[in-house]
């Protein structure tokens, strides 16, 4: 494990820069991202509204 030596050590910083250049590039490589403004769905809750269900609780007319 001693002889290799192919690669030369870097530290962690200079590695972090290196991988946000190359995704820097790979990006401006690709003029098409995957989110397109204008044939995005509005995002709707998926909430779902309860029923009101007093009457029965109540037991009104």
């Amino acid at each position: 494990m001693s002889e290799n030596n192919e690669k030369p050590k870097i530290n962690l910083a200079d590695a972090i820069r290196q991988k946000l250049e190359q995704k820097k590039q790979h990006a401006s490589g690709k003029p098409e991202s995957t989110f397109q403004a204008g044939s995005a769905k509005p995002l709707k809750s998926q909430n779902n509204k309860k029923p009101n269900n007093q009457r029965r609780r109540t037991g009104g007319s």
